[in-house]
């Protein structure tokens, strides 16, 4: 067996090498995948038969290399062997290994497997990086890998957090690595910065093929540079975790680009996606953006505020159904949701009978006492929660002064509070207003629950603000695409 797979390598060797472009589909002979630096292969995997990956003609300039495999949900293995060492080998849908190239060395191997009882259809890529070049994960204490250039993503309902290990400075073939706990001068790995980049999928793209050609823009520092966001830029003292609300639905895909200030070079981590969701959940996948009693409630939101919009200024009692409803709802919802451990569809259940006493206890206020001051100061406040939600919706919520609770909720409030004081001397124009944006916005909800809109979001991030502790730390960015268009152009 073993004089069969030299016989295989000693063919491959004399093969010319694959043709040039951006990727290449297909199968090798005899398990063994050939590989090119720098481009892109498209292949599956099978749980009966693994894969040996490798990459011949390795450039003497070349100090490492990453070699990265990427699917969309099944989870694939690479490994420098077939024996699968917790400190030599990943597992996951977007994996990385760094390969230290000694000198002379023009050739390495990578092993490849999933244990998925369904094939897996992958896309891989080797880049190779100079001595220059820094080294992705080069730092690692944290997680397995000796050298780690994996960016590891957690999600849950409210964010998204995304931690990677420090990176080192490159080094030369045949030499040792810099020690990364001496110094921290600017001899030293303190020296680097790490850009944290965001790149959104198409609105409703949930398809294979699709994720797997946008994740080929995240790969490469000059690619990620021109088709992705820049979040934040980190230093070496900061922690290397970065948080950002979670959009259920929603392809996005993370990256980190470690730079040298001093030497002007850079490298990329591997690239991690996520869509906040469950391919394969029974309940509440991916392909499901909203649960059926989410689907009634906000319908029959929607047609009340449909009305309200229009009509809601004509119709005085009805508007204060309206406005004493969304108060009281928002404002049980959140002590409820904190404070117990009741299912999702029981809670909004409670938060629509809770919404309905709110709204009739408000009219009852106003046909008992008639006081007009008292009920516009609510319709007032609604519309200032509004102004105030699509306030910190902009870049504006992003500033590092606002991950500061404190004084979001003070700015929040104040915002808030602004709004009915400043039309206080024109009522009839604050009761139109109302009527137009907070009714036609309940209908931007509705939409969300059927179809994915960025919209929803505006008054969503302020509730997860309130739910969640710690979601303060998060960016809030969010794709505007076609649909978010469409509505606002209604």
């Amino acid at each position: 067996m073993g004089l069969l797979r030299l016989l295989v390598l000693a063919v491959l060797a004399s093969e010319p090498g694959v043709a040039g472009g951006a990727e290449t589909v297909g199968n090798s002979s005899e398990g063994l995948l050939e590989f090119s630096v720098g481009k892109f292969r498209y292949f599956m995997l099978n749980r009966p038969s693994p894969e040996d990956a490798i990459l011949r003609h390795i450039s003497s300039n070349a100090s490492f290399l990453i070699f990265q495999i990427h699917s969309q949900y099944q989870n694939t293995t690479i490994s420098f062997t077939k024996t699968l060492l917790h400190n030599t080998s990943g597992t996951g849908t977007d994996k990385g290994l760094v390969f230290i190239l000694r000198p002379e060395q023009s050739m390495c191997t990578w092993h490849l497997e999933t244990l998925d009882a369904e094939p897996v259809q992958t896309m891989a890529i080797p880049l190779s990086y100079s001595e220059r070049d820094p080294v992705p994960g080069g730092c690692n204490l944290e997680f397995d890998l000796d050298i780690d250039p994996n960016i590891y993503l957690e999600y849950n309902f409210f964010e998204t957090t995304i931690k990677f290990a420090p990176a080192n400075l490159g080094y030369a073939r045949g030499t040792n690595p810099l020690p990364c706990d001496i110094g921290t001068g600017r001899d030293s790995r303190w020296r680097l910065l790490y850009d944290v980049y965001q790149y959104f999928l198409p609105e409703n793209d949930l398809s294979q093929e699709g994720l797997l050609k946008h994740l080929q823009r995240m790969a490469e520092v000059p690619q990620v540079k021109a088709n992705a966001i820049k979040v934040v830029t980190l230093t070496a003292n900061d922690k290397p975790s970065v948080s950002f609300s979670s959009l259920r639905g929603q392809g996005v895909i993370y990256n980190v680009i470690v730079r040298d200030p001093l030497l002007n070079t850079s490298a990329a981590y591997v690239p991690v996606h996520t869509y906040a969701c469950h391919f394969e959940a029974k309940e509440g996948n991916c392909s499901s953006l909203g649960r059926v009693s989410t689907k009634v409630f906000f319908t029959l939101f929607a047609l009340l505020g449909l009305f309200i919009c229009f009509f809601g200024h004509r119709f005085w009692k009805t508007e204060l159904f309206f406005i004493g409803f969304i108060f009281t709802g928002f404002f049980f919802y959140i002590p409820v949701t904190r404070l117990t451990l009741l299912t999702y569809d029981v809670r909004l259940i409670l938060t629509a009978v809770a919404g309905g006493v709110g709204g009739i206890l408000l009219v009852a206020a106003w046909w008992r006492f008639g006081i007009l001051l008292i009920c516009m100061l609510c319709v007032g406040l609604e519309l200032g929660f509004l102004i105030s939600s699509v306030t910190f919706f902009t870049l504006l919520g992003n500033l590092k002064i606002f991950q500061d609770d404190g004084v979001f909720w003070v700015t929040f409030s104040c915002i808030a509070v602004v709004i009915p004081v400043v039309f206080m001397g024109c009522l009839r124009i604050l009761n139109i207003l109302t009527c137009g944006f907070v009714g036609s916005y309940s209908v931007v909800l509705a939409f969300d629950s059927y179809l994915y809109t960025s919209l929803s979001y505006i008054t969503l991030n302020i509730l997860k603000r309130a739910l969640h502790e710690d979601f303060h730390r998060a960016f809030t960015n969010v794709p505007f695409q076609t649909n978010d268009f469409i509505i606002l152009a209604v």
